[in-house]
């Protein structure tokens, strides 16, 4: 079971987080989504990371060995892809030390490759945010490669335009 599941990899230890534990993690998530408050993320990561849903989703945090402070994390889905079948979606990848970022984020791919391996998932679709990012040359480092183009359209621009139209 994936909730239960605590990898060692190279001086770090990869669990899920626990709904109690989401505040531990907020400064992390603050460094990929600075606009994000408290009360919104606390309401998210705790439905995320239900231990009962680990199988669907969840929240991976990485520690480093011996210190229980996180370092790392990303969010995680399971869903069915039609041209894939099972695939594994993280988003939100983060890897912050102030010695070291690149082991943290070795640990968080791996870890990443391990989960989609155990959940039996035939491909990860990772979303990374700026292709100069500590998150995106780890993952191309481990292999990843883009995949078609991820457009976004804020929907309360389209809101505001047909309110001032009407």
């Amino acid at each position: 079971m994936v909730s239960g599941t605590m990898a060692s990899v190279s001086g770090f230890t990869c669990t899920n987080l626990s709904p109690d534990q989401v505040h531990t993690v907020y400064p992390l998530v603050r460094e990929v989504v600075p606009t994000l408050d408290l009360r919104t993320w606390t309401r998210i990561a705790r439905r995320i990371a239900n231990p009962r849903r680990a199988e669907h989703a969840g929240i991976r945090v990485v520690l480093r060995s011996p210190r229980p402070l996180p370092c790392g994390l990303f969010l995680y889905r399971r869903e069915h892809d039609l041209a894939h079948g099972p695939i594994l979606i993280a988003e939100h990848m983060v890897a912050i030390d102030v010695l070291d970022p690149e082991s943290v984020m070795s640990a968080l791919v791996s870890e990443l490759e391990a989960l989609a391996e155990r959940l039996g998932c035939s491909a990860i679709r990772t979303m990374v945010f700026g292709h100069a990012s500590l998150a995106a040359s780890g993952l191309y480092a481990a292999g990843h490669r883009p995949e078609g183009a991820t457009l976004w359209k804020p929907v309360e621009d389209m809101l505001i335009k047909h309110k001032v139209s009407a």
